[in-house]
């Protein structure tokens, strides 16, 4: 006979602010190919020195060009002190003083309500933007807590 497949769940309730993080970088010629290794280092060092509020990360291979990160992030402050200091600053003005052949994707679901995402030199942008309208990250809509922040407004309306 046939065991039950075990099912679990988890309580979350220790993480009220929790942020789930969707990342992608997409390589689109080979001159993107070293672009892709240093932030891949860079992403690997992750998992030995976590930041302050990195819960869990994952890796993964959406394609031969198209590698992926799923983060846990304790709150919205954790993370955006992470996007803000070194070594993520440095790589992230770099990344957009050069893009070379490369693209970039985040997608951001905030436990407490709010979702938000950037697109950085892609062709065809998915997730979200496969169906969502598309705007500007320019003004009121520029930073991540911005566009979460005009959401829950929208959503209030």
């Amino acid at each position: 006979m046939q065991a039950k497949p075990k099912r679990q769940s988890v309580d979350l309730s220790a993480y009220p602010d929790l942020v789930m993080v969707l990342l992608g970088f997409q390589v689109q010629g080979w001159r993107g190919v070293p672009a892709l290794l240093r932030i891949g280092r860079g992403l690997r060092g992750l998992r030995h020195h976590a930041p302050d509020g990195l819960l869990w990360d994952q890796q993964f291979i959406y394609g031969w060009n198209h590698v992926g990160i799923r983060q846990y992030w304790r709150d919205p402050d954790s993370l955006e002190r992470f996007t803000r200091a070194e070594p993520h600053s440095l790589w992230w003005r770099d990344f957009l003083r050069d893009a070379q052949t490369c693209g970039f994707w985040h997608e951001a679901f905030h436990a407490r309500g709010g979702v938000e995402a950037i697109y950085v030199n892609l062709p065809r942008p998915g997730g979200l933007a496969a169906f969502a309208p598309e705007r500007a990250p320019v003004g009121p809509f520029m930073t991540s807590r911005d566009r979460v922040r005009a959401g829950a407004e929208a959503r209030r309306g």
